[in-house]
C-alpha cells in the first residue's frame, strides 16, 4: 500500500526515478528494484526516506481551499434572531455568533466561515490524544516550565476575529495571557491532530494551511491508518518530517525538552486494540 502511494505520488509530481533519487538520498537502483516489486520487503529507512521526500515537494497550500468533505450547509433553528438570518447565510458568512448559537451537543468547526462537521472521536483516537497529553504535562510539571498542553474539546479562536474557531486535538502554549472567556485566542505554539477517515482532508489540507498562516509554530498529524507521524516546523525553513510509530518524536521548537515515545504509546494501544495490529 505504501509503495504504491510513493508510486502515485512521484507521478503525480512528474518525478523520474533519478530524481527522486536525487531528492531523497536513496540510490537509483535501489529505488528501481522498490518501485517495481523486484525488492519484496523493502526496508523501512528506505520508505521513509521516499515518503519524507515526497512529502516535502508537497507543502501545504496558503491560500485556496477544497471543498470541503463535511460542510454543515444547513442552519439550526435555535440560532436565534440576527441581522441575517443564519438559514439566509451561506459557507463563508457564519461567524463566532452563530458558533455560539448552534446546540450544545453539534460538535462543527468554524473555518473561515464555514462550518465543518466534527466525527464523534473512536477510542483510539482518544486513546492517542490521551496519551500524548499526559506525556507532555508531566513534562512540563517536572521542568517546571509555564508551557502547558491542553486536550479537545477546547477552542481556539485561531485568527483572533470571529470567522475561525478551532478545536485541536491536543496543542501547546507558554503563554496563558491568551485564555479570554474560555477560549484561547490566537495561535498556539504546538498543534497535534488525529486523523479520522471523514477528517482525513480537512485536517492535512485546510486546517495545516490555516495553522501555518495563522502563526503555529509546530503541526503533527498522526495518521493511524498509514503507521506514521507527520511534523511541520513552520520557521522561516519549513522543515517537514515523517516518523513511524516505534520512533520517539521530539517537539522541535522546544529544542527537544519536550518528546513523545510513540514507541510506548503505540505498543499500549495495539494491546488495548489488539485490532490494530498487522
Amino acid at each position: 500500500m505504501r509503495i504504491e502511494k510513493i508510486k502515485q505520488q512521484a507521478k503525480d509530481l512528474g518525478l523520474s526515478y533519478k530524481k527522486l533519487s536525487e531528492i531523497s538520498g536513496v540510490p537509483l537502483s535501489t529505488i528501481q528494484k522498490v518501485l517495481s516489486g523486484a525488492t519484496a520487503s523493502p526496508r523501512y529507512e528506505t520508505i521513509r526516506a521516499l515518503e519524507e521526500a515526497l512529502f516535502r515537494l508537497s507543502p501545504l497550500p496558503e491560500t485556496g481551499y477544497d471543498s470541503p468533505d463535511a460542510l454543515v450547509s444547513e442552519a439550526a433553528a435555535s440560532y436565534g434572531a440576527q441581522k441575517k438570518s443564519p438559514s439566509e447565510k451561506k459557507p463563508g458568512e457564519y461567524t463566532l455568533e452563530d458558533y455560539l448559537a448552534l446546540p450544545e451537543e453539534r460538535r462543527v468547526e468554524l473555518i473561515d466561515g464555514v462550518f465543518y462537521d466534527m466525527a464523534a472521536p473512536t477510542g483510539y483516537h482518544q486513546f492517542l490524544a490521551g496519551e500524548i497529553y499526559h506525556t507532555l504535562l508531566s513534562q512540563a510539571k517536572s521542568q517546571q516550565t509555564d508551557c502547558r498542553p491542553f486536550i479537545s474539546p477546547l477552542d481556539v479562536q485561531l485568527d483572533c476575529d470571529d470567522k475561525t474557531i478551532v478545536q485541536p486535538d491536543v496543542f501547546g502554549t507558554c503563554d496563558s495571557s491568551r485564555f479570554r472567556d474560555g477560549r484561547y485566542y490566537g495561535a498556539p505554539d504546538l498543534i497535534i491532530e488525529v486523523l479520522s477517515p471523514s477528517t482525513r482532508k480537512k485536517d492535512i489540507v485546510i486546517k495545516g494551511a490555516k495553522y501555518a498562516n495563522a502563526g503555529v509554530k509546530e503541526y503533527w498529524i498522526i495518521d493511524l491508518k498509514e503507521k506514521r507521524i507527520m511534523v511541520s516546523v513552520f520557521e522561516e525553513d519549513i522543515i517537514h518530517r515523517i516518523y513511524g510509530m516505534e520512533d520517539t518524536i521530539p517537539v522541535h521548537i522546544s529544542d527537544g525538552a519536550f518528546q513523545v515515545n510513540f514507541g510506548e504509546i503505540y505498543h499500549d494501544l495495539v494491546n488495548y486494540f489488539p485490532e490494530l495490529k498487522d
